[in-house]
């Protein structure tokens, strides 16, 4: 492994990109989907099981970590990868989405953010520089700035404004993170569902030149039309040879969609929490244990796929766990959702590389379209 962050374009087919970004811990295939371990477990599963699938990274949160168990007890206990045994790549969301998310607990100025716990009530202050202090801590490979997301829709000036205020806590950031090798600080583009803004935000962090650029503020309220709109003008103003990351996205065909329009790396708690609530996701599309239908189906989510959550287990015996809200129900249908989102992700790396990707998009496609009762086809 490089000693240095490194990433290296191996394909593109149209706008998609095949890449691979290397460092010290270990290499990235992108496209890649990274597993959300948001408190240092990606909810219901075994690290070694995320691994199994083909998760080449994961993502922690600084809000949650800083919260419980703290980053200076990580830090002692000899840093995130050994506190959770996962020894390969970690990226840290920076705060930045709990800054919306949680907006009653909290107070913001220039300064940063000061707020509440929303598990005791005591009082944090997380500003740019603490947030990368706190990044430190937890030994992260690639770091995010801190930055402020808008929650959509919302007045032009409230989104110019936390756009401006991004750029500043992203310099803020840049110098308090210095020059550590081996390891990334990813600027985040913001600018809301406004295409001027979006294209001031990423030209200026261009400017910075970042190892990575990530885009932020999407997928929180806005269709996905805009969302896809907003990505066609904004990802021509970042630079070709650098990972740009899409925040927070998304369902199976955000990613697909988002892919063949440049993007090399995703996150999102989708696959998890879906599992946590009885749906999985498939070649056939969605599928929703929930529903009496599968009561008596003896057929498995997939007879072809090589998870033994989705190959193994009756439809009928998952719906029974899920109505009998085992938790076993939980970690099946998330080890089937993983898997699914791995497998997709390993098929349009190997498409672009192929040259096929419109073709394996048009199929999987295809695929959902048909749903997941018999024939397939």
């Amino acid at each position: 492994m490089s000693e240095t962050f490194q990433f290296k374009l191996i394909a593109t087919d149209g706008k998609a990109r095949r890449g691979v970004i290397t460092m010290p811990r270990g290499e990235v295939r992108t496209p890649a989907f990274m597993p959300v371990g948001t408190a240092g477990t990606v909810k219901a599963m075994y690290l070694d099981q995320v691994r199994e699938l083909g998760s080449d990274i994961i993502l922690g949160n600084v809000y949650h970590l800083m919260l419980r168990p703290g980053a200076e007890r990580v830090a002692r206990l000899g840093g995130l990868h050994d506190f959770a045994l996962w020894p390969h790549p970690i990226l840290t969301d920076s705060g930045g989405f709990q800054v919306m998310s949680l907006a009653s607990l909290r107070e913001l100025d220039e300064t940063g953010v000061r707020f509440r716990s929303h598990i005791d009530g005591s009082k944090h202050e997380l500003t740019p520089e603490r947030s990368i202090e706190i990044q430190g801590l937890l030994d992260s490979d690639i770091q995010m700035q801190l930055d402020e997301c808008i929650r959509l829709p919302a007045e032009r000036a409230e989104i110019e404004r936390a756009m401006e205020m991004s750029l500043r806590w992203a310099e803020r950031s840049a110098k308090a993170f210095g020059n550590q090798p081996g390891k990334a600080m990813f600027g985040i583009v913001q600018g809301g569902d406004l295409i001027d803004l979006r294209v001031r935000s990423a030209e200026r962090l261009a400017a910075m030149d970042l190892k990575g650029y990530a885009v932020g503020g999407l997928a929180v309220g806005e269709p996905q039309d805009v969302m896809l709109a907003t990505l066609d003008e904004t990802l021509p103003v970042m630079p070709v040879d650098k990972p740009r990351y899409l925040m927070g996205v998304g369902t199976p065909d955000d990613i697909l969609q988002s892919v063949a329009r440049g993007i090399d790396m995703f996150d999102c708690v989708m696959p998890t929490r879906a599992g946590r609530h009885g749906l999985a996701y498939t070649r056939f599309g969605k599928v929703n244990l929930k529903n009496a239908r599968h009561a008596d189906d003896p057929r498995p989510l997939d007879e072809a796929s090589g998870c033994p959550a989705s190959r193994d287990y009756s439809r009928a015996y998952l719906h029974h766990l899920v109505r009998s809200n085992e938790a076993l129900a939980s970690m099946l249908l998330t080890w089937n959702n993983l898997a699914y989102y791995q497998s997709l992700m390993s098929g349009m790396r190997a498409a672009i590389e192929a040259g096929g990707f419109d073709d394996f998009a048009a199929a999987t496609k295809s695929g959902w379209a048909r749903g997941d009762l018999p024939p397939y086809g």
